[in-house]
């Protein structure tokens, strides 16, 4: 009875798992076979899910008759860019608040500060945006959008990573200072390791929020020497027809680089925090 009860709660889990991957999978699916499908095929009802006529044509339009490998340069240069920046800003930030002492409770209140900046809106902050990258110059600009897409993620990577220094004893450093390090030695050669699944997961988090965010880049970029691949991709809606496997083209293409950089930080995001670093 034990066995035939065990087995039955087995097979509903991996039901469930089943289920829940469908979920996911079948739309990413259906992006992948509209974007290898031609116009006609697109609308057949019933529809075509395995058996129809694969062509490139949307790849070669988005690439050769369209300017998506720009938007993909912008995007990716975007991205990585305000990703690094971010964290390593983020980095020395949380430390700060997680390991220097303050008075009256401070490290709190400003980690609390810091985190209630994501609260507004963004559609709130656009408009003074706006006017402050247009009179510095950098209104239709990589770097303004470096520079918004850093600030945005800032918060964020400061309040997990301050959550993740403070999970750390601080008996680490203190041997390490014994040993004749500085705080900053300790800070790079002790504690960054320690956290790495921490920085992998917010690296991860922070690219996909640059990657895909779509109201800047809308409202701060004009041409296609700075417009990103979201941007991009919702131009294909026209007012007189919508190009869906065009659409559909970039959409895969917009998936691949953010899955790349997801598998490459999977053993980090994996592994334990300290590593066993601490025992007994």
């Amino acid at each position: 009875m034990i066995f035939v009860r065990v087995m039955r709660k087995t097979l509903w889990v991996y039901l469930a798992l089943v289920v829940a991957a469908g979920v996911t999978l079948v739309p990413i699916y259906w992006l992948v076979t509209i974007s290898l499908k031609t116009v006609v095929e697109q609308f057949a009802v019933p529809p075509l899910w395995v058996r129809f006529v694969v062509t490139l044509e949307h790849y070669h339009e988005i690439f050769f008759l369209r300017s998506f490998g720009t938007y993909l340069l912008n995007s990716a240069l975007v991205a990585a860019v305000s990703t690094g920046l971010a964290v390593v800003l983020g980095v020395s930030a949380a430390y700060a608040l997680a390991r220097l002492p303050m008075k009256r409770n401070w490290n709190r209140n400003l980690s609390f500060w810091i985190l209630s900046t994501r609260m507004v809106p963004p559609i709130v902050t656009i408009l003074p945006l706006f006017l402050l990258l247009r009179e510095v110059g950098l209104l239709n600009t990589r770097l303004g959008l470096i520079i918004v897409y850093t600030g945005f993620n800032l918060p964020f990577v400061i309040w997990m990573l301050r959550g993740f220094f403070e999970d750390l004893p601080a008996e680490l450093e203190e041997a390490a200072w014994v040993d004749g390090s500085s705080r900053l030695r300790a800070l790079v050669d002790i504690m960054l390791p320690l956290v790495a699944p921490g920085l992998a997961a917010t690296a991860v988090f922070c690219l996909i929020i640059a990657w895909n965010e779509f109201l800047f880049a809308l409202i701060l970029t004009q041409t296609d020497a700075a417009m990103t691949l979201p941007v991009g991709i919702a131009g294909r809606v026209t007012q007189y027809e919508i190009k869906w496997g065009a659409m559909s083209a970039g959409g895969v293409v917009a998936m691949i680089p953010v899955f790349g950089f997801a598998l490459a930080v999977q053993r980090y995001l994996v592994r334990g925090l300290s590593l066993g670093a601490v025992k007994g």
